[in-house]
């Protein structure tokens, strides 16, 4: 597989400050979904690029699904760590305005496999302040 154009930094954090107010709940209009999913996006690949590997995979449908952490790689079918939620949840994780383990137990994201949980390590990417 090519090697994707690595994320700059100034534009993933213009990305998720775009849609920081609604993150905050400062309003309840949701982002175009042109600006939320390059939020999302931004957010996932910066996320494979400090935690490379493919032990686990995050998938934010419908907008991306990659895989991170060092460990045996997955090649076929259903990988065996898995992470999956919502656009506005994986924002939420991404900023720190909510912790893994609080949107796992509120049924928000699914964490399936015995690595998947290694994402909290490297959340949150980029920290907002609340509102």
């Amino acid at each position: 597989m090519p090697s994707r154009r690595a994320v700059d930094p100034a534009e993933f954090r213009a990305a998720v400050a775009s849609v920081g107010p609604w993150l905050r709940g400062e309003t309840d209009e949701v982002p175009a979904r042109p600006q939320l999913a390059a939020a999302v996006r931004l957010s996932a690949r910066t996320l494979e690029q400090v935690a490379p590997g493919s032990s686990v995979e995050v998938r934010v449908p419908p907008f991306v699904a990659v895989q991170c952490i060092e460990g045996p790689r997955h090649t076929r079918g259903t990988p065996p760590n898995v992470v999956e939620t919502d656009p506005r949840t994986w924002l939420l994780l991404v900023t720190g305005l909510v912790e893994f383990d609080d949107a796992n137990a509120g049924g928000v994201l699914t964490a399936s496999g015995s690595r998947a949980g290694e994402i909290s390590h490297w959340l949150p990417l980029l920290r907002v302040q609340r509102g």
